[in-house]
């Protein structure tokens, strides 16, 4: 039988497809012909299902930061926290102050970077510091006193410079002073009674029991969104596990730290902290979604800035100073 032409006869290299196709079918006419001779079914045979792909392996769930580093760096500021809470009261205060400084310096500081607001510093910090001494030597007095001469020192030297965006640059160092410093007064509010070092650490653990259950419960079992506009991590069940834990933890704390303190007036404590803490953590994860940041600074390894650990602690400080109060007195 005929073999089948050259490939040269079609064009050799400038016809490389077609000698190509020429190739690859069958050498012999007969070949084509039982081809065109076999039934549909068998020119056309159904293609071989696909082997199974093996399904892929679920992703864990991640915290997002550093475990490692962020537990570390609790620790150490826990101890630093206590050691100065109990053995010189003093000592406590000038270390609110300092995080007072700090985190107006990382507050004002991103301000300038993200919108170009400058809140002046200076007069933050000098006032901030002095808030915090005036409401633990002075009481609540000393503390609206020093608020107030810090937001006149605000308005007065912020006028050494142009005109330009004064009222906003001023607006947002008032509301800085209120913010940071003011809130945190509360702390060394809480201090000044006879057993101030156990009210400041029942307001510490709260808090952070309250943060541990709502992360806790909202990493585990998290379904239902609380605010997804604000916050995307934060659940509905996770403010539950906050709710949960802090009222357990206030009941221990009242009963067992406080002096003439009440396991039910913890509970109601408990719940206070749970939302003041929430509603402060939603708070300024709105101010940095409109600044455009994840974190208010890198201080603290596996936790951002100090802001970022102050934030459900400044709204948290009144509520509590105040429900101790009137639960068991100011004295």
């Amino acid at each position: 039988m005929p073999i089948v032409p050259d490939a040269a006869a079609y064009g050799g290299d400038q016809d490389d497809d077609r000698g190509a196709a020429r190739l690859s079918g069958p050498l012999f006419r007969d070949e084509t012909l039982q081809a065109r001779e076999l039934p549909a079914e068998n020119q056309n045979p159904e293609p071989m299902p696909d082997a199974p792909q093996p399904a892929p392996a679920p992703q864990k769930k991640s915290a997002g930061r550093d475990l490692s580093a962020a537990i570390g760096v609790g620790v150490g500021l826990g101890v630093v926290i206590v050691a100065s809470l109990f053995i010189v009261k003093a000592v406590f205060v000038g270390v609110v102050a300092v995080a007072v400084v700090v985190g107006l310096w990382e507050l004002t500081s991103r301000l300038q970077e993200r919108k170009g607001i400058k809140a002046p510093l200076v007069p933050l910090a000098l006032g901030g510091a002095a808030m915090v001494v005036a409401g633990y030597v002075r009481g609540v007095e000393g503390a609206w006193v020093a608020m107030a001469l810090t937001a006149l020192a605000t308005l007065v030297w912020r006028m050494t410079e142009p005109p330009e965006n004064y009222l906003k640059d001023v607006t947002a160092g008032v509301f800085a002073a209120f913010y940071v410093p003011f809130l945190a007064t509360f702390v060394a509010l809480m201090l000044t009674a006879a057993d101030g070092p156990w009210r400041v650490l029942t307001f510490l653990l709260l808090t952070v029991v309250s943060d541990t259950g709502a992360y806790a419960v909202g990493w585990r079992f998290g379904k239902h969104k609380l605010a997804p506009r604000i916050s995307p991590g934060k659940t509905r069940e996770g403010l539950l596990g906050a709710v949960l834990f802090a009222m357990v933890a206030g009941a221990l704390c009242m009963q067992f730290l406080i002096d003439d303190g009440s396991w039910w007036q913890g509970l109601l404590l408990g719940l206070a902290v749970a939302g003041s803490a929430t509603l402060g953590d939603l708070g300024e994860s709105m101010i940095k979604r409109d600044l455009g940041i994840k974190d208010m600074g890198t201080l603290l390894p596996g936790h951002g800035g100090i802001m970022d650990r102050l934030d459900s602690l400044l709204p948290t400080a009144p509520v509590v100073w105040l429900l101790m109060v009137v639960f068991v007195g100011s004295a």
